[in-house]
């Protein structure tokens, strides 16, 4: 397996790090023209059969944006070349003619007094340690379109720090743009007097029927483990962790095996064990960078930081070792494959560590 010392994030066609996937019954409802689909099995109750696209990421200056499956979008503030940030900002919303809008405000290099004010030139506007979603956020969100300059403030006026304005009209432009919102009441940048039932409806997330994690996980023995090594083409050299196994409720096991790692990256071979053979997972994504999930030379899926909870796999692959860029994502099992859940996304390595939604799905228990 080729070593893996640092991974740059490019072009994320491709998350802080603890995003749940919505749990959900199933629903007779559809989802037309949102992501392609497989034809539905007789016994995939509640699965939409959904091939995983993750929104795309965009960067106007010191702004990034992006829109996952459901038209759901999310700009995050960036650091200058010069300045890495002492505050950083989100704005979000959500699709559909009555999407709201959310705001919220985060210091990525401390836990001093949180941010009480926003001022957006001679504005100021009150925010919550929870951040803000509606009107007030609506309203934040319209001045960001004009702004100029961008301060946050402490509960005793004192200034935490400055946010570029650059880019952030843009990239408010840009989500008028992926939510159908251009010409419209509800755009923020691009709008226009057309009534807001001229916006598309919001889309529902694809469904994913989920296999729990449960029961006794299969004994691996040093020949197993031995096997497995080969197959995933581990560095030999690489002085591993022991391998993590969890079993699951149709009997089978997952199995996490370490096989390499860079800096602060370890890279996890993914195998399903089934009486007493071991064979290469499979994946209906990549996780983390490369084709197969993190090198692209080896033929077994793996995942980055692998970890299991709540009966779901997550993988956090860093960009570099202050997490603020990389990628994050949370699988399920369906009883033949992992299946994408949720993804967010930072392809710019710029001292924001609040990850974007690109991708998610609703899970069906059961």
């Amino acid at each position: 397996m080729k070593r893996v010392a640092f991974v740059a994030v490019l072009g994320l066609g491709l998350a802080a790090c603890s995003q749940q996937p919505a749990e959900a019954p199933p629903s007779p409802t559809s989802t037309p023209g949102v992501v392609a689909t497989a034809k539905p099995t007789a016994t995939a109750v509640g699965d939409d059969h959904a091939v995983p696209k993750p929104g795309e990421q965009k960067t106007f200056r010191d702004w990034t944006v992006a829109c996952d499956n459901v038209a759901r979008c999310a700009m995050a503030s960036l650091g200058t070349d010069v300045d890495f940030p002492a505050v950083t900002m989100q704005v979000a919303r959500a699709a559909g003619p009555d999407g709201a809008v959310e705001v919220a405000l985060a210091m990525p290099q401390g836990d001093g007094d949180p941010p009480a004010t926003l001022r957006i030139d001679s504005r100021a506007f009150a925010v919550g340690g929870n951040g803000l979603s509606g009107a007030s956020a609506e309203r934040i969100a319209r001045a960001l379109a004009n702004a100029t300059t961008i301060e946050a403030l402490d509960k005793h006026g004192k200034r935490l720090g400055t946010i570029s304005a650059a880019g952030a009209s843009a990239a408010l432009r840009y989500i008028d743009a992926q939510q159908g919102r251009v010409g419209t009441v509800t755009a923020l940048v691009a709008h226009g007097d057309k009534p807001a039932a001229a916006v598309a409806a919001a889309r529902p997330a694809p469904r994913v029927r989920a296999v729990a994690f449960g029961g006794t996980a299969a004994a691996l023995t040093p020949a197993l483990l031995a096997g497995m090594r080969r197959t995933a083409e581990c560095d030999p050299s690489f002085s591993s962790p022991e391998p993590r196994a969890h079993g699951l409720a149709d009997g089978a096991t997952l199995v996490l095996l370490p096989c390499s790692a860079g800096a602060y990256n370890e890279i996890d071979a993914l195998f399903v064990v089934r009486d007493g053979k071991a064979t290469p997972a499979k994946v209906d994504a990549p996780a983390g960078f490369e084709e197969t999930g993190a090198d692209s030379r080896t033929p077994v899926h793996s995942v980055i930081n692998g970890d299991v909870d709540g009966g779901v796999l997550r993988s956090y692959a860093k960009g570099r070792g202050l997490g603020d860029c990389g990628v994050m994502q949370s699988f399920v099992w369906d009883g033949a494959q992992l299946r994408l859940t949720g993804q967010r996304a930072m392809g710019e390595c710029r001292g924001n560590p609040d990850y974007l939604p690109v991708w998610q799905a609703q899970v069906v228990r059961g």
